[in-house]
């Protein structure tokens, strides 16, 4: 079995030299993690030289490999706890980007903490040095490290950061959790209808037209649903793409896409939980951002882009508007109509008592409870009405297809 090298740090900074045997490097770095070390280098014993060869070409060493798309909310997420770990036991910030980018797996995020890690050395700042990733940091992220920065706080701004993505990452997986449910069964019983429709109603059709019975109207919409369905089968596939394209093309156009976003939010229940998802996303952008130290007008221009929503940004950019004249912030939000009257007013006793984040981090709060109870009643109203929808489906092609049956039995008779 192979004898690993290796060199670590504890949870205290302390270095550690030692080796492991291990059957391969991947699960020496395994046992090490185990033991709570971070590994910074690991080398196999027999292969010592020909890694030392090697050693003199550190770019080599650093190549990631090409990957496409951005890096995954979870592993961005990750990835934050860890550095906030690291940072909070008084590690060196390259050290500690050094090390999460060893244990980081090939893929968009080690290929970024490769780049960051090259312009530090090269003499930029974490902020400047993660501005040049967007694929793996956003605004809000280069924005809250810059503050850190600039207030000798970067440990705390990195444990809020993490705390935040944690809290997003946690309502996504509730809401996506619970729509599993419904999702597969619409898919599962719109299958068996379309079976039915494609395979099962055209022999029936067959058996009535050698019979010559006369049909009654409700088996003669069927037949002709049915005839329509096996006549453009083909477009069952290109009705979804058609529709997501049409749908992109209307958003290219700024008027276009207002109108769906504002449509979107005035939905029944579905829109009310995209509507408080959005202020309690924006809530926790503002007021994490703003308990960071950054600046309230470009914090106002950060959660204007986190909404997702051309009805929020628009009235973002009211307010933005109105802080520059001089204005406060409750008075252009209750004017734009997007959140509830107890929303601003915690806005307006959170800055009359100068405590505007920690009642901004409240109402998030509030609201993504909020959000979790109107997507378990969502869930539980899709239920019952899914079963009286197939029931009806159901029971109109039964009786579509019985009655004439019973008609033919009466006949010969």
């Amino acid at each position: 079995m192979p004898i690993y090298e290796y060199e670590a740090m504890d949870t205290t900074g302390t270095e550690i030299k030692d080796t492991i045997e291990a059957p391969s490097e991947a699960e020496a770095q395994t046992m090490i993690k185990e033991k709570g070390y971070y590994v910074t280098r690991i080398t196999e014993k027999t292969k010592k030289k020909k890694k030392a060869a090697t050693a003199k070409k550190p770019q080599q060493k650093k190549s990631g490999g090409f990957s496409f798309g951005r890096v995954k909310p979870k592993t961005l997420c990750t990835f934050t706890r860890q550095l906030s770990t690291l940072q909070d036991a008084g590690l060196p910030i390259l050290r500690s980007l050094k090390i999460l980018e060893g244990q980081a797996k090939p893929g968009p995020l080690k290929n970024c903490l490769i780049g960051v890690i090259e312009d530090i050395e090269s003499g930029a700042t974490l902020s400047e040095a993660m501005a040049r990733q967007p694929k793996a940091f956003d605004d809000l992220y280069v924005n809250m490290v810059r503050a850190g920065e600039a207030g000798g706080a970067l440990e705390v701004i990195l444990q809020r950061l993490a705390e935040f993505k944690e809290r997003a990452q946690s309502l996504k997986r509730k809401v996506q959790g619970a729509m599993i449910y419904p999702i597969a069964v619409i898919t599962v019983a719109t299958g068996i209808v379309g079976f039915i429709m494609y395979y099962i109603i055209p022999k029936f059709k067959k058996i009535f037209m050698d019979f010559g019975t006369e049909l009654p109207g409700i088996t003669v919409l069927l037949i002709n649903t049915s005839d329509m369905i096996v006549e453009y089968i083909y477009l069952a596939p290109v009705i979804p793409v058609a529709i997501y394209l049409t749908i992109k093309i209307i958003r290219k156009n700024k008027t276009g896409a207002y109108i769906l976003d504002y449509i979107l939010l005035k939905i029944p229940l579905i829109g009310k939980i995209f509507r408080m998802s959005i202020i309690a996303r924006t809530m926790r952008t503002l007021g994490t951002l703003i308990s960071s130290g950054v600046p309230i007008l470009e914090a106002l221009t950060i959660a204007r882009d986190t909404s997702g929503n051309l009805v929020f940004v628009r009235a973002f950019d009211n307010i933005y508007n109105a802080i520059r004249e001089g204005e406060s912030i409750a008075v252009p939000l209750k004017q734009a109509k997007i959140v509830d009257d107890i929303v601003v007013n915690m806005i307006d006793v959170g800055e009359e008592t100068g405590a505007l984040d920690t009642m901004m981090y409240k109402i998030a709060d509030v609201y993504d409870e909020e959000v979790s109870v109107l997507v378990e009643s969502l869930v539980n109203l899709l239920e019952p009405l899914m079963v009286v929808v197939l029931g009806l489906i159901v029971g109109f092609i039964v009786i579509a297809l019985f009655m004439p049956l019973v008609k033919l039995l009466n006949d010969l008779s």
